[in-house]
C-alpha cells in the first residue's frame, strides 16, 4: 500500500486526497494556509460555479490549452461524474443558464464541507499550516516531501496540486512550477488568464460601471488607417461585457482573454463592439429614420434615449462627428451611416492583460509533455503527479476549469494510489 502526499489544498488536491483514499491508501494533505479551499471560497463570486452540466465533447471544446491531453482524464471523470459525487455527498445541485452548476444554497463553503467531511470519513491526515519546500527524490523514484522547518516526509507518492500564479492571496504562487523544474520538467511560461483587459482609450473612464448584455465583439488586428480590423479576426463573442477604468472585463471580456494572454502586440489590438447585433446597417438606418422623425424638433445630443442607455449617449455622441446641437431633422444621410457603422462597430483599442491579482486562473503551467495523461504521472520521477491549475491547461469561464481541478486531480489520485 503506498503512502500518498498532496501538496495543496485546492479543489485539485481535494480531489487527489479522497481518490487516493478511496484506494485504501494512507493520504497525508498539506496545505500552507489556514483553511483548505481558500480560493475554491472565492469562485463564482463566492458562489462556487463546480462544473458545467454538458457532455465531454462540449467540456473539451471550451478547454482552450491542450484540450486532447484532458480526453482521458474527462472520460474518467465527467461533469456527470462529479454532480453525482456532491449529490452523493449530500449537496444539492442547482443548474443555471449555459449548463453552470452551483450548490443551492449558492455557498461555495457548503463545496467545502462537503468535501472535507468526505476527507474526514476516508481517515485523510490534514495538516493546515504546513509549507512543503520541495520534492524529495532518489534514483528517479519519489522520496517524500521536504516541508519547510521539519525535513522530509517520506511517501511513495508525491501530488502536486498547488495552484497557479492567479490570486496570489489565497496562497498561489507558483511553488509547483519550482518543484517540478527541479525533476526536470519544463514550464510553460505563466500568464494571467480569465482576466480584464486594459484599453487606450480615456473614454472608457466615463463609462466606467457600465454593463452592457447581449452585444457581439470581434478582435483582430488594427488597421493601418481607419478603425476596423486587419484579416482574420483572433476572436469573436456574444454576451455581456462591462466597463471600468481602465477598460473592459465582464464574461465575455474575460473569455476573450483566454486567447489574448501574452499575445497583444505592442501597437495594441482592435476591439470592436457591435452595440445592436440583432440588427442589420440597413435595419438600424430604418430604426434611426424612424427615432429621429418621432423626435424631429430635438438636438441630435437628446434623440438616443430609446437606442442606447444614457452613460453610453455622450460618448457616442462625441465619436459620431454629429455636432451635439444639431437638429435631428438636419442629420444628413451620411452621417446617418456614419452612426449606424459606429452602433455596429465601437472601436477600442486593447493594450494588454490586468495582472495575476485580478486574473481568475493561470494560463501555462506544467509542459504536459511530461506527463502521462491516463495518470497525470511524471516520466520523468516515478512517483511524481500533478493536478490542476499548475499543469499547462486552461479553459473558458462557466466551471470548465474547476471541472480540469477535479478530472485532473481524480486521475492524479488514483495514480498515485497504483
Amino acid at each position: 500500500m503506498r503512502r500518498v502526499i498532496v501538496i495543496g489544498g485546492g479543489a485539485a488536491g481535494m480531489a487527489a486526497a479522497i481518490a487516493a483514499a478511496e484506494e485504501g491508501c494512507p493520504v497525508l494533505l498539506l496545505e500552507k494556509n489556514e483553511k483548505l479551499g481558500k480560493k475554491l471560497f472565492i469562485t463564482g463570486k463566492g458562489r462556487c460555479n463546480l462544473t458545467n452540466d454538458c457532455d465531454v465533447q462540449t467540456l473539451l471544446q471550451n478547454v482552450c490549452t491542450n484540450r486532447k491531453f484532458l480526453y482521458s482524464a474527462f472520460g474518467a471523470c465527467s461533469s456527470a461524474d462529479v454532480m453525482d459525487f456532491f449529490e452523493r455527498e449530500g449537496l444539492s445541485l442547482k443548474t443555471e443558464r449555459g449548463g453552470r452548476v452551483f450548490p443551492s444554497s449558492d455557498h461555495s463553503s457548503d463545496v467545502i464541507r462537503t468535501l472535507e467531511r468526505k476527507l474526514a470519513s476516508l481517515g485523510v491526515q490534514v495538516r493546515l499550516h504546513t509549507e512543503a519546500a520541495g520534492v524529495g527524490a532518489s534514483d528517479g523514484r519519489v522520496t517524500g516531501v521536504v516541508v519547510k522547518g521539519e525535513g522530509l516526509l517520506e511517501a511513495d507518492a508525491v501530488v502536486i496540486a498547488t495552484g497557479g500564479c492567479s490570486y496570489p492571496q489565497t496562497g498561489s504562487t507558483g511553488d509547483g512550477y519550482r518543484f517540478a523544474k527541479e525533476w526536470g520538467h519544463a514550464v510553460a511560461k505563466p500568464l494571467p488568464s480569465l482576466v480584464p483587459l486594459t484599453a487606450e482609450e480615456a473614454w472608457v473612464k466615463e463609462l466606467m460601471g457600465l454593463s452592457l448584455r447581449n452585444v457581439s465583439v470581434r478582435i483582430g488586428e488594427r488597421e493601418e488607417h481607419g478603425t476596423g480590423i486587419r484579416g482574420k479576426d483572433w476572436y469573436q463573442g456574444f454576451g455581456e461585457m462591462l466597463f471600468t477604468h481602465f477598460g473592459v472585463s465582464g464574461p465575455l471580456m474575460l473569455s476573450a482573454s483566454s486567447f489574448l494572454s501574452g499575445r497583444i502586440p505592442q501597437e495594441g489590438l482592435r476591439l470592436l463592439i457591435d452595440l445592436k447585433p440583432a440588427l442589420s446597417e440597413e435595419q438600424l438606418d430604418a430604426r434611426l429614420l424612424r427615432d429621429f422623425g418621432e423626435n424631429k424638433n430635438r438636438m441630435f445630443k437628446n434623440s438616443l434615449d430609446s437606442l442606447l442607455h444614457a452613460k453610453l449617449i455622450p460618448v457616442m455622441v462625441r465619436l459620431s462627428g454629429i455636432r451635439p446641437d444639431t437638429p435631428v431633422n438636419s442629420v444628413t444621410r451620411q452621417e446617418r451611416e456614419q452612426l449606424s457603422k459606429l452602433l455596429k462597430g465601437l472601436p477600442l483599442t486593447l493594450t494588454g492583460t490586468r495582472g495575476f491579482q485580478e486574473a481568475i486562473i493561470t494560463k501555462g503551467g506544467v509542459d504536459i509533455k511530461g506527463i502521462r495523461p491516463k495518470d497525470m504521472g511524471s516520466k520523468y520521477v516515478e512517483g511524481l503527479y500533478f493536478a490542476g491549475e499548475v499543469l499547462d491547461v486552461d479553459a473558458l469561464t462557466g466551471g470548465f476549469n474547476l471541472q480540469i481541478a477535479w478530472a485532473t486531480g481524480r486521475a492524479a489520485g488514483k495514480g498515485a494510489a497504483g
